[in-house]
């Protein structure tokens, strides 16, 4: 292996890729929830703008348009684009689809989150036996949809948001089913705020060393967005520059921050020392910053907020023992790599979403670690995803 990445062509061992997408086939709930909720679970509206996803009697709307732009061009991109499920790449809910995906693409294999959920368990229903009755049908079929992958595809989870004791049960459900991760939406209290019930559900997590995933699109304030303009048009809110520039600070790792914040400061990781949590689609360039103005902050706060008695040391070292992160077209974050634990960031691809370079993955490693150590690319592309979730039947190297 030579000293400094140059090309893709260099890559001898199997890359693992740290966030890619399913899009749930649309029979999904409407075939595994139990009879008394099928009218209420989430099912596909096709419509002259699009696929739909609609939540509890459309409580609420998604389109499916921006979840499978996996081989188009930026012309077809288009949350409202027409055929949806009709013409979406099998590989979104077809194993052995998705597996001839990722060898066209060299990707060995993938951690994968849904799409529909992104936003949270409380998409479903805040109703809770109905969001649990979702829930569970959606680890089941990830669970099937990965099983027959050999070991190539790594099923995360859902948690519910309908409190502690339902979040831990369904963590333990996970963990017994070797899951090798689960994805939370809230504190595990089923809130925005951390509680202390909550120790129950982080103490599991730990002792079992299951990384819990937070996802752009989650802890977010759930509000009523199946009503007035998008109701009428649910890919209003998708279309104009001020989408642009809200996708922009996304990925820019903005909504990311207040979450990042709230966890960070919750005293969590004084109980819990060994608890890891993974910051999914938010890049990774934004780190840096963050943690030097918390530093700051928490030195010259921590006397008479009684801070200093909740949390010992300082918060990026809470940071780069406890928190991983996934980056995808990050340049400014690779070079900033040595301000973060170099053993916790982790390329992905975002396979079929349109953050997504398929079939054409390499092209975008060339331009993202042209010129870094080769040592520190594989790092990136294998070691450290390997590492977080135990993935030891992957091997180190490829075939020759």
């Amino acid at each position: 292996m030579s000293d400094i990445f140059k090309d893709a062509y260099s890559i001898d061992y199997p890359i693992i890729d740290s966030d890619a997408h399913v899009n749930e086939p649309p029979d999904l709930w409407q075939e595994r929830v139990p009879a008394k909720w099928k009218a209420r679970a989430p099912k596909v509206l096709e419509t002259d703008e699009g696929d739909l996803w609609s939540f509890d009697e459309g409580r609420e709307k998604w389109p499916v348009g921006l979840t499978a732009t996996a081989g188009l061009s930026f012309f077809q991109i288009n949350p409202m684009a027409k055929g949806g499920y009709r013409e979406m790449r099998p590989a979104s809910f077809d194993t052995t689809a998705r597996l001839r995906e990722m060898d066209v693409d060299g990707i060995y294999a993938q951690v994968l989150y849904p799409s529909v959920t992104l936003k949270g368990a409380r998409i479903y229903s805040e109703e809770p036996a109905l969001q649990i009755a979702c829930v569970r049908a959606y680890n089941e079929w990830i669970d099937e949809f990965c099983r027959d992958s050999g070991g190539r595809l790594i099923p995360q989870s859902i948690i519910p948001a309908t409190g502690v004791e339902d979040a831990t049960a369904e963590l333990e459900t996970a963990i017994k089913a070797g899951h090798s991760g689960v994805i939370i939406s809230s504190f595990p209290n089923g809130t925005l705020d951390p509680k202390e019930e909550d120790d129950r559900f982080w103490a599991a997590a730990q002792e079992a060393d299951m990384p819990v995933a937070i996802h752009i699109g989650s802890f977010l304030p759930s509000a009523p967005t199946g009503q007035g303009k998008q109701a009428k048009n649910p890919g209003a809110l998708w279309t104009g520059l001020r989408f642009v520039g809200k996708a922009a600070w996304t990925k820019a790792g903005g909504q990311t921050l207040n979450v990042v914040c709230d966890v960070l400061f919750s005293g969590v990781f004084q109980k819990f020392p060994k608890l890891k949590i993974v910051l999914v689609e938010a890049n990774i360039g934004w780190i840096p910053t963050l943690l030097e103005q918390a530093d700051d902050m928490y030195r010259r706060y921590r006397w008479y907020t009684g801070a200093v008695d909740e949390m010992s040391g300082m918060p990026s070292d809470v940071f780069h023992r406890q928190f991983y992160a996934t980056f995808m077209l990050d340049t400014v974050g690779v070079e900033l790599r040595h301000r973060m634990n170099l053993d916790h960031i982790m390329w992905s691809t975002d396979y079929p979403h349109s953050g997504s370079d398929w079939p054409d993955s390499r092209i975008t490693l060339e331009r993202v670690f042209r010129g870094v150590p080769q040592l520190e690319v594989k790092k990136m592309l294998h070691d450290n995803c390997k590492a977080l979730y135990h993935l030891e039947h992957i091997r180190d190297r490829l075939d020759t």
